[in-house]
């Protein structure tokens, strides 16, 4: 069995384009019924805050896996000089149940959360002129955060004019690649972040919705924080995208509060498997919003990738069973 660290996973790097393959074919293989996710139960103990997420999922397809992540997400640590997230991702051969792969480090799942938004980023630019610069800003400058910087700013490439970050705690700028630096700036508020953004992404731990400002008009809103945006707000969405509507309607969820106050039903969303299999964006001008619960079938996937990758490249340690 081999086992991977976050420092195998940043030795085989991130190529953004490879990911949201990745997270494409899984998705075709969602649309496909060729997969298997149990809604992911939550565990929680102490501060009702915390939680520990069992994630298990089958994901057919060209490269068939099963396997399961064990994600603990504790917002108070980030006060303790301690990451929010931490996990473990564990594969098993599709046919056989033998476990092939350990990863150990929440950096694969915060690189699967940000190639998930990428791929509704490709959707999304595909229908707005291909001269248009996009302004983007982020709240909340986490290893979430930083980590949709690198992905939005590779994917806009030449279309990216500038980037507003905003953290409450405050944003670290040594953490922008240099190459993007001159592009990038730390907002006074979430207000100015927010009303001057084109693409505005949440990548918060907030536990109250707080955004309550028209967005940019025919804007990108990638929720991926899933509990910024107050109910009456769903009014300036044209279009509201969910990866899987059971999975984020609860929680207290952005979108089940819509849902409870507002009326959203799942009739009145799309999701994923419609963006990218049914190319349902075509043709769309207005506000999209995309709120991502997070679907282990993408995990799997993506821990399946990195360990093709560690395999070819002999990157990692192989463990006695």
């Amino acid at each position: 069995m081999l086992y991977l660290n976050a420092d195998h996973i940043r030795e085989i790097g991130i190529q953004w384009d490879e990911l949201t393959h990745v997270i494409s074919e899984a998705t075709a293989a969602l649309h496909q019924q060729d997969y298997s996710q149990p809604i992911k139960p939550y565990l929680r103990y102490g501060d009702p805050q915390n939680r520990i997420i069992a994630m298990p999922a089958y994901v057919g397809g060209q490269a068939p896996l099963a396997g399961i992540k064990w994600i603990a997400s504790f917002p108070g640590n980030i006060y303790q000089n301690k990451l929010r997230a931490h996990s473990v991702t564990i594969l098993n051969e599709h046919d056989s149940g033998i476990p092939l792969c350990v990863i150990n480090t929440a950096t694969i799942s915060g690189i699967r959360t940000a190639a998930v938004s990428g791929v509704i980023l490709k959707k999304y630019l595909a229908t707005r002129k291909e001269d248009k610069q996009f302004t983007v800003g982020i709240i909340g400058f986490g290893p979430i955060g930083r980590m949709h910087l690198n992905m939005v700013t590779a994917i806009l490439g030449d279309r990216l004019n500038r980037v507003l970050l905003y953290d409450i705690n405050g944003v670290d700028l040594t953490a922008v690649d240099p190459a993007v630096k001159d592009k990038v700036a730390v907002a006074g508020s979430w207000q100015e972040c927010y009303t001057s953004a084109d693409i505005f992404i949440t990548c918060t731990v907030s536990s109250a919705p707080y955004v309550d400002l028209p967005p940019v008009k025919s804007s990108l809103q990638l929720n991926v924080s899933l509990r910024d945006y107050k109910v009456e707000m769903v009014r300036h969405m044209d279009v509201v995208v969910v990866d899987d509507w059971e999975e984020v309607c609860r929680q207290n969820t952005d979108i089940e509060n819509m849902h409870k106050v507002m009326g959203l039903e799942k009739g009145d969303t799309l999701s994923i498997a419609d963006v990218v299999c049914k190319d349902a964006l075509k043709d769309q001008e207005g506000v999209v919003m995309f709120n991502p619960m997070g679907m282990a079938i993408f995990d799997i996937a993506v821990g399946g990738h990195y360990y093709q990758q560690a395999i070819s490249r002999k990157v990692g340690m192989v463990m006695p069973d």
